[in-house]
């Protein structure tokens, strides 16, 4: 049983049993593999960047041609055009080496489509590149205690390429009577010759060795002497001289001894702290020396100073410089002016400025400035001492001295001038002309400013003088730029010359600090008008937002009102502020100009919240203020008044209106509220008498005194009823009283005309008294009244004659009884205005010839049926068909006599 195997060997079977043989052509094997081809050259070491090429070699076991054979680097097939069929059993490939490229070269069989590629051999391809040729080698020979090491030390520089094969430095050495080497390291590499070789020629090389080459440097053909390099100078020490305030003298001793090397010198030297090293000229120390006298240095300042050496003739390399000596110069006097400069204040008194006057110490102060003399105008000299806390010229920042405030009249021109003293003398003088304020020489054209390389660059152009009659010279001699922080108020200015255009601010400006620069021309020693400018030397963001408030909320606007933000804060130019509002989760904005401080945000929704905050932007940043709420009115302003107006003014319509209404229906209103009682003086009785005449005659006083007036139903046609006849018993009682009338509605048959009160039938009001009773008045006649006509005449000798009645009473007339309504209520009456209506009952007829009934109707009054009054008081008995028993007609049988009180009646 065979079984067989793949992968990146060659492809085999394995056998149980081991052959003896080997063919190359036909395959071979061993023990129980079986080989089907292979690949030349076997496990190759390539070049990178260079081409390879290799042959795979089919044997007949592999049962394959030329041209089923395919080369594959890993896994990535390799082009057909890059194969080369050898014959039909050799095919060859040429490939690029990259670092890229796989490291397995794979060569395989075509398989069957049912299998995949059948491996037929495999080679490791070995990547790497050639060693190669150091450079630049060097070799020193360096000092050893008190004489020069034996061991020469070389340096190179190697090559540049990845060292991806293991690579070897070998460092050799060659004189003339023997050769050394020494394995080095990459880049460096010493040999140990026992003996310095003075005075002798050296070869120096290195080579570098791989798998794939070997490479040698340049041969370094070198003098001895040449490879020294010696100890610095030590023991280096400086001296000042009281005497000599610009010099210093500086001594060391030799490294090494003269037997071995003679040596030359070099020297430098700077004042502290600046490290802007000066070296003496080679030629001045070429000499086998061990001190020098520095010259032409600064007094009273502090100088740092080092020394080296090497070979005399030039041989070799330069020792390191030595350790750093210190030393300070003597002072002298000042040999330059102090830097006199003014600030003008602003004075309170009319015409009248305050001058502050102040200096710095003179550049070339050569000590220690221990006071200034100070003369203005024509005054004497007057000292003003320093303190050494104020100033001390040693330190590297020229502080500066207040020295005078003054105040100056405007009109006024003077002349100041200063000198500064040191332990050593005076400074030369300096002066300062204040002219008046008419008199200032003119200002530069322009002026701008600029940032480059961390510093602030002023530029300006000069002034354009011609000359003139004034006072002052035409030409400017010098610019003095002044500069102010804002923040805290800080200044300082600096002189600049004559032909200079543009500066950069020597001062220690801040970041996101804003300065007011100003450039002065001088005019020798006369100010110029200054021009001045606002400048940073770096911007930023805002430090905080400006500062909102709502001014005013309309219904459809608001106005918005924000501060300007100090400037100490603003840390650059604010270019525009940004309006953010924001409502019902919508947000716009409105960008306005710098100089814009309130807006009026308008088209806004009425009775809305609205959130708001103004952004404030410089070049380099924007910075939000708090947000603000606020809610827009309801109604405009002046729209609530002119509502509030037109309600008062309707109101006041209606109260006039209502008013004029009352006015015009007075009579109706006072019915309404206080009804009518009718008043018995302004009624009129009429006679009831067949004599009497239609016409109704106004009774006089006399008779209306005679007269009851009593209110007739004139509604009920009814005479008394029986019910009523047989009720009367029941209420004799209340009805029989002779003080008593009878009450509304009821008929009375009273012949006394004395006062009563009417009772009702149940009860009268016993809060009511005589002096409120009305009094009604009617005719009473003889007879009946069922037809409302007068009985007829009474024949001669009979009693009975027309009789008046009074009734009083404080019960007005009722409804009903004033404005009867219905058929059975109907009345037709003979009005003494108006003629004989016809009326009456069942076809009768009357006459009421005495009463108007349009005056009766006016004072509430009405008719009322009457009765009979006997003298005796005695009840007359109907008959049949009304008539008595005399044979004169009787009294209506619906009517019944009341004796001393009240009937009702049906």
């Amino acid at each position: 049983m065979k079984t067989t195997t793949y992968g990146l060997f060659p492809l085999c079977k394995i056998h149980h049993a081991f052959p003896s043989s080997i063919d190359l052509m036909h395959g071979f094997s061993l023990g129980s593999i079986t080989t089907y081809g292979t690949i030349i050259p076997q496990s190759p070491l390539v070049e990178i960047g260079k081409e390879f090429t290799a042959t795979c070699v089919l044997y007949k076991a592999a049962k394959a041609t030329a041209e089923d054979i395919y080369w594959k680097l890993k896994n990535v097939t390799v082009p057909k055009e890059q194969y080369t069929k050898i014959n039909d059993s050799a095919v060859s490939v040429t490939i690029t080496i990259t670092n890229e490229t796989a490291n397995w070269l794979l060569c395989e069989k075509k398989g069957s489509p049912l299998n995949r590629n059948q491996v037929i051999h495999g080679i490791l391809l070995t990547k790497g590149y050639p060693p190669e040729k150091p450079v630049n080698l060097s070799c020193m020979a360096v000092q050893s205690d008190q004489k020069i090491s034996s061991n020469v030390t070389c340096t190179w520089q190697p090559g540049t390429r990845d060292e991806i094969l293991k690579t070897t430095y070998t460092l050799f050495g060659s004189l003339i009577v023997s050769n050394k080497s020494r394995k080095a390291h990459r880049s460096s590499g010493y040999i140990d010759f026992g003996t310095f070789p003075s005075f002798m020629q050296l070869a120096m090389w290195v080579e570098v060795e791989n798998k794939l080459g070997k490479v040698r440097s340049d041969i370094l053909d070198i003098y001895a002497a040449d490879l020294v390099k010696t100890n610095p100078p030590s023991d280096v020490n400086i001296l000042s001289e009281n005497n000599f305030s610009r010099t210093l003298l500086v001594s060391w001793k030799h490294p090494i001894h003269v037997t071995y090397v003679t040596l030359k010198y070099n020297i430098r030297f700077c004042t502290v702290g600046s490290g802007d090293w000066t070296e003496v000229p080679p030629n001045d120390t070429e000499s086998y020396k061990e001190s020098f006298r520095l010259q032409y240095l600064k007094p009273d300042t502090e100088y740092v100073v080092q020394v080296r050496c090497i070979h005399h003739m030039g041989y070799g390399y330069w020792s390191d410089w030595s350790a750093n000596s210190t030393a300070r110069t003597p002072e002298d006097k000042p040999t330059s002016k102090p830097d006199l400069w003014r600030v003008i204040i602003p004075s309170q008194v009319k015409s009248e400025r305050r001058v502050q006057v102040m200096c710095k110490d003179p550049v070339e102060s050569n000590g220690r400035i221990q006071g200034y003399s100070i003369k203005i105008q024509d005054g004497n000299w007057e000292t003003v001492a320093v303190n050494d806390s104020d100033l001390d010229s040693r330190s590297q920042e020229r502080k500066i001295i207040p020295l005078y405030q003054i105040p100056w009249s405007d009109k006024r021109r003077g002349l100041i001038e200063l000198k500064a003293w040191n332990s050593v003398g005076e400074s030369p003088q300096a002066s300062l002309v204040i002219p008046k304020l008419t008199q200032e020489p003119p200002s530069v054209e322009w002026l701008s400013w600029f940032t480059q390389q961390g510093r602030l660059w002023v530029k300006w152009q000069p002034p354009n003088v011609t000359a003139t009659g004034e006072p002052y010279r035409s030409e400017v001699t010098e610019y003095i730029l002044e500069w102010v922080s804002v923040s805290d108020g800080a200044m300082d200015w600096q002189r600049e010359r004559r032909h200079t255009r543009t500066a950069a601010i020597k001062g220690n400006l801040q970041k996101f600090n804003r300065y007011n620069i100003s450039v002065y021309p001088m005019y020798s020693g006369w100010t110029g008008k200054p021009l001045t400018i606002a400048a940073f030397l770096e911007q930023g963001a805002p430090l905080e937002g400006p500062s909102v408030k709502v001014r005013r909320t309309g219904k459809n606007d608001a106005e918005l009102e924000w501060m300007e933000i100090p400037l100490d804060k603003q840390r650059g130019f604010i270019t525009n502020y940004t309006i953010f509002f924001i409502t019902g989760g919508k947000e716009h904005s409105i960008v306005v100009s710098t100089d814009t401080y309130s807006y009026t945000v308008k088209r806004m929704a009425s009775n809305s919240k609205y959130v708001v905050r103004v952004m404030a932007s410089t070049v380099q940043g924007s910075t939000n203020s708090s947000d603000l709420s606020f809610n827009t009115l309801m109604y405009a302003p002046g729209q609530i008044e002119a509502i509030v107006v037109s309600v008062c003014i309707s109101f006041l319509f209606s109260v006039v209106l209502t008013m004029l209404c009352c006015i015009y229906k007075m009579d109706s209103i006072k019915k309404k509220i206080w009804p009518p009682v009718p008043d018995p003086s302004n009624s009129t009785i009429a006679k009831w008498s067949p004599d009497f005449t239609s016409k109704a005659d106004t009774p006089n006083e006399s008779v209306l005194g005679d007269v009851s007036i009593v209110e007739v139903d004139v509604f009920d046609r009814k005479s008394l009823c029986e019910e009523d006849k047989a009720g009367l018993p029941l209420k004799k009682d209340k009805y029989l009283s002779e003080e008593h009338s009878s009450g509304i509605g009821g008929s009375s048959c009273l012949s006394s005309p004395h006062q009563s009160v009417s009772d009702s039938d149940e009860g009268g009001d016993e809060g009511q008294t005589t002096a409120s009773t009305v009094q009604y008045s009617s005719v009473v006649a003889s007879c009946g009244y069922k037809g409302q006509t007068p009985c007829p005449l009474p024949q001669s000798g009979s009693s009975q004659t027309p009789s008046f009645t009074r009734s009083e009473s404080t019960q007005p007339l009722l409804d009903s009884e004033e404005h009867p309504e219905g058929p059975e209520s109907q009345r037709y009456l003979r009005n003494p205005y108006f003629g004989r209506l016809p009326g009456g009952n069942n076809g009768d007829s009357g006459d009421l010839e005495d009463l108007n009934q349009m005056e009766m109707k006016k004072q509430g009054l009405a008719l009322r049926r009457f009765c009979p009054l006997e003298e005796d008081f005695q009840q007359t008995t109907p008959t049949e068909e009304g008539h008595s028993p005399d044979g004169q007609p009787g009294p209506d049988p619906s009517y019944m006599p009341q004796l001393s009180g009240y009937r009702p009646q049906c």
